[in-house]
């Protein structure tokens, strides 16, 4: 195995509409002319290297595939949007508008946009970081409509018969000669309501013509073969006509270079497209990594296994349970339940702490304090070989309770509105990247993730070392609250790593307990007194590694050391 795929993935995820927007003075809800919008090229040599500086090994466009909006591009032959079915001025880049062309909000120059894609691509590639994007495949706008995709291919739904709730044949689900009755308001900001006869199904399942402001109603549900309505009878055999469409779909994108596909709402597609779709992707492009969000442990097995994905969220698992020990006061041994319950796929599952569906660790509705969730951050990238993300701002302590629009106040950063994020824009100060906009706190907190994020890389007993946990060794520790304190090991050939975290608001005096078990399964020599090199603020420790006597190691409040031995 190279030394390339023996890294260990650090995925940094970015709304470029937002990454480059310097407007430090957004009216909520505001338009594209009174907010701006960052653009593609913000990220240039500078920005890239920034990032690459973070830790990160690849970097997730988020919005890039050209999506419903509000803005009026119908000077570029981009039909408009109802602004009833619209979330946002901005709108979801989760509503594909059309899934063979780039989101033109992000360009300098419109027509020329997927070549800036294009170029997006190649300047990150040469800053040595790899490109993952969004491939959308359950649901779509309401008012799909591909202008640009390539000549002898048909239009979704062009050949669809609207008048059968259900086909195989069709692209889209109906409810035939009824009109759309949105439980939400039809009109907007237009002349006229907003006219769909008939209705089709809306994104998140729902086979009615009802769907309210609660649902996903900007989008409508795409057809794989399976009729709801009959108890999910499966119709795959000839190959659903939805099936093929989207395969085209990601070879096109495949082909334009990138390196990953984050795949939306994996589960509502069912497992038989992707295990179809995948390896012939995979045939023509080998190394293009497929990650599944996927919310239902029960099927985290079969997406894997049997929908060839590479890697799944763990968001009910890892996520869930990090939260509630950092902000609840949940016991820390949930932890060690947590990836035991994973039955064996704990290297294929994507950890993270922030992404654009949770709130911010910074905000009101998480922590109030960017620090409290240090240990929590050194748990979910150094605990195993799995890819860990952070989402743009992560970094720097990103409040994300800005009152943006349609988002509203609620502890994450808009992805329906033109907006422009506060820490991120201190960080680009202008593109000059010198930190003359950073205070010190935030400084502070940049150098203690970009330190833990290259601990990844740099220690080869975290990119690919073996694992021990060492909680069953510490229950009702004499000098060891397992409530408060998660302790495990990490060793590849003859380096050792201790990692210690403190969830608590106190600072601790710990003394652990290394069992014999860890000694004979890691092959560890017994040592009385070793130096070890304490990683995250680089000073020196003296600490015994003995299965009779308990390891003593001292850590402040919320607080977190990565001690290396080399045996």
């Amino acid at each position: 195995m190279s030394n390339e795929s023996k890294k260990k993935i650090i995925i940094y995820q970015v709304l470029p509409r937002l990454f480059g927007n310097d407007n430090n003075h957004c009216t909520p809800d505001g338009d594209i002319r009174q907010n701006g919008c960052g653009k593609m090229a913000d990220f240039t040599a500078k920005a890239l290297g920034e990032i690459k500086k973070l830790g990160a090994t690849h970097i997730w466009y988020t919005g890039i595939i050209e999506h419903a909006t509000q803005t009026d591009y119908r000077r570029y032959n981009i039909q408009p949007d109802h602004p009833a079915i619209v979330k946002g001025k901005a709108g979801s880049p989760y509503a594909i508008k059309d899934y063979y062309d780039v989101d033109p909000d992000l360009a300098k120059d419109v027509p020329g946009r997927m070549k800036e894609f294009e170029n997006l691509v190649q300047r990150t590639h040469r800053q040595g970081l790899k490109v993952i994007i969004d491939f959308i495949p359950n649901h779509v706008a309401r008012q799909y409509h591909s202008d640009a995709q390539p000549d002898g291919t048909a239009q979704l739904g062009a050949t669809d018969d609207c008048n059968l709730p259900f086909s195989p044949y069709n692209n889209f689900y109906y409810i035939p000669q009824t009109e759309l009755h949105g439980q939400f308001d039809m009109r907007g900001d237009a002349p006229e309501a907003y006219h769909e006869y008939p209705a089709k199904a809306t994104g998140n399942n729902r086979f009615d013509a009802y769907p309210n402001i609660n649902d996903w109603y900007e989008t409508i549900k795409l057809n794989y073969g399976v009729d709801y309505a009959n108890g999910g009878t499966c119709h795959f055999d000839p190959v659903p006509d939805t099936w093929g469409k989207m395969l085209d779909i990601m070879l096109f994108w495949a082909g334009k270079g990138i390196d990953g596909l984050r795949c939306d709402m994996a589960e509502m597609v069912p497992v038989e497209f992707w295990e179809w779709a995948i390896p012939q992707v995979k045939q023509r492009h080998p190394d293009l990594l497929f990650i599944a969000e996927v919310y239902n442990p029960n099927e985290y097995h079969n997406y894997l296994k049997r929908g060839k994905f590479d890697y799944l969220y763990d968001k009910v698992g890892l996520y869930d349970t990090l939260k509630e020990v950092t902000t609840c006061g949940e016991s820390a041994t949930r932890i060690s339940q947590s990836w035991q319950s994973l039955g064996g796929i704990e290297r294929q599952m994507l950890n993270f702490l922030e992404n654009h569906d949770e709130q911010r660790i910074a905000s009101d509705y998480f922590a109030s304090n960017p620090f409290k969730a240090i240990p929590a951050l050194v748990v979910s990238a150094c605990m195993n070989t799995n890819p860990m993300m952070i989402y743009f701002g992560q970094e720097l302590g990103e409040l994300g309770m800005d009152s943006e629009g349609f988002s509203g106040r609620d502890g994450r950063t808009t992805i329906f509105d033109y907006w422009s994020v506060d820490t991120i824009r201190r960080w680009r100060n202008g593109g000059k990247f010198d930190g003359k906009m950073l205070n010190d706190e935030q400084k502070h907190l940049q150098a203690i993730y970009t330190r833990i994020l290259n601990l990844c890389n740099e220690e080869k007993a975290i990119a690919e070392g073996s694992f021990f946990d060492l909680t069953y060794a510490n229950i009702n520790g004499w000098r060891f609250n397992e409530h408060r304190q998660y302790t495990f090991l990490r060793k590849q050939e003859n380096e050792l790593l201790l990692i210690v975290v403190n969830f608590d608001h106190i600072s601790v005096d710990l003394a652990i307990n290394l069992p014999a078990h860890a000694f004979e399964c890691l092959q560890l020599p017994q040592m009385d007194s070793c130096k070890a090199l304490e990683l995250i603020s680089g000073t020196e420790e003296t600490l015994s590694l003995l299965p009779y006597k308990a390891t003593e190691v001292k850590l402040p409040a919320w607080g977190a050391k990565v001690f290396k031995v080399v045996l």
